[in-house]
């Protein structure tokens, strides 16, 4: 008789539990430990919840009691994989029982409709969430935006969304046909420009673009290609992360390029997760592996393709607050870094704990609002120690995460992406 937890009791789950020593070393790395300071709240309780789980030890009608309330608490940043001296594949764990809740529980009417809308409707369609974030834009130029954040009518999901409203521009990106390379031609990449960092930091896009330009690149860009499905399976969702998935392969697969590039942290390591989700399809999962091969984050293809090195000064002291899905998801840590090193007149000062999450966490501040609250505040306090006029990020929900953050900490600084710094570096040698 098949039953909620099957997909837990399989060898390769056990043998990833199995990884888990219980060595405890997790535990400070963990964003929700520090915030509960509970053990069920830390990587290695959830584990041992997940173990009880698929040894039938926890009743298959306790599914939503504290399994569902520990695991969905946390943020998957996958900081205790950095810190575990054994290898465990905690994402990976925590991503199969998230899917066990998501298929066991029923959503009230208002959720289904809100996940609906959101995750089914508007990010798949990237024209729908311009045409979003074009009212938003009225909304914030209007002045409606400060008496909405001085009412405190809104409900708490709206408030939260609100708050993390980046100030938007108009959106002039003109994906039509290929941007050339300048200069000398060394190679041609494809952009994948993504759904939210498209709509509302299109300005990080295209200067993306254009700082793949000036150093050698034709950069195309594929109509067809869809959201990355990182949001998807973040709540659970596997079916339709599986149907993104699919789109984004066919969307690229007939492209004759170097690279598929991504500016976006979690869009990255979504995309380069599409063999994993779809290695039991037999038709997309070869595909899947061959798209994979060619994914690449633009930090490391800059630090390995940098053909114009930046001589414009950017005399700014600046942090840089690494994604998770970055820095842990996809081990990107130093490159990044070495091409803000490049740049002449940065200073670059480190975080005290720069391995922790912001609390975006693809949907997490929206959907756990109240402990995400906590974990920004730790994490802007840690920026404020720098002294830091800029912040720099390479993830579409750090940087709207940071927006709240900076303006609710009062602090004077701004929130840069990593292309922007260098793309500014490329016009002030040029002025």
């Amino acid at each position: 008789m098949s039953g909620p937890f099957d997909r837990l009791r399989t060898d390769d789950y056990f043998a990833k539990l199995n990884q888990c020593v219980h060595c405890g070393l997790c535990l400070q790395a963990c964003p929700t430990y520090a915030v509960f300071g509970s053990e069920m709240d830390s990587p290695r309780g959830r584990i041992v919840l997940m173990r009880a789980a698929a040894e039938g030890r926890i009743g298959e009608d306790e599914i939503g009691d504290a399994f569902a309330t520990h695991i969905t608490r946390c943020l998957a940043c996958r900081s205790c994989e950095t810190a575990c001296p054994s290898g465990v594949q905690y994402g990976a764990l925590v991503e199969q029982a998230r899917i066990v809740i998501e298929q066991n529980r029923e959503p009230g009417p208002a959720e289904r409709f809100v996940r609906w809308m959101g995750l089914t409707q508007m990010m798949p369609n990237v024209g729908r969430l311009k045409l979003m974030a074009g009212a938003m834009r009225l909304y914030e130029n209007s002045g409606a935006q400060k008496l909405v954040r001085g009412s405190k009518l809104l409900p708490k999901p709206l408030t939260v969304m609100e708050s993390i409203l980046p100030p938007l521009r108009a959106n002039t990106n003109d994906y039509s046909k290929p941007a050339p390379a300048l200069g000398a031609k060394h190679g041609r990449v494809a952009f994948f420009w993504g759904c939210i960092q498209e709509a509302f930091l299109g300005h990080v896009n295209a200067a993306t673009v254009r700082v793949l330009q000036q150093n050698g690149y034709e950069v195309v860009f594929p109509k067809a290609q869809t959201c990355c499905g990182a949001a998807q399976i973040h709540i659970g969702d596997e079916d339709m992360a599986k149907e993104l998935a699919r789109r984004n392969i066919d969307a690229f697969a007939a492209l004759n390029v170097d690279a598929v590039i991504t500016n976006a942290g979690g869009c990255g390591a979504a995309l380069k997760e599409y063999a994993h989700i779809l290695c039991d399809d037999p038709v997309y999962g070869p595909k899947a592996k061959d798209f994979v091969a060619k994914v690449q984050d633009i930090s490391e293809f800059l630090v390995a393709h940098l053909n114009t090195l930046p001589t414009g000064e950017v005399r700014v002291r600046a942090t840089y607050a690494d994604s998770c899905h970055l820095r842990h998801g996809q081990k990107i840590v130093k490159q990044p870094r070495d091409i803000l090193h490049a740049i002449p007149g940065l200073q670059l000062v480190e975080l005290s704990q720069p391995d922790r999450c912001c609390g975006s966490a693809g949907v997490y501040n929206i959907v756990q609002p109240e402990i995400a609250d906590e974990v920004l505040e730790m994490k802007m306090a840690d920026i404020a120690a720098t002294g830091a006029e800029v912040i720099v990020t390479t993830n579409t929900g750090c940087h709207m995460q940071y927006y709240a953050g900076v303006r609710r900490s009062g602090l004077n600084a701004r929130v840069m992406h990593l292309v922007e710094v260098l793309d500014l570096s490329y016009q002030n040698a040029r002025a």
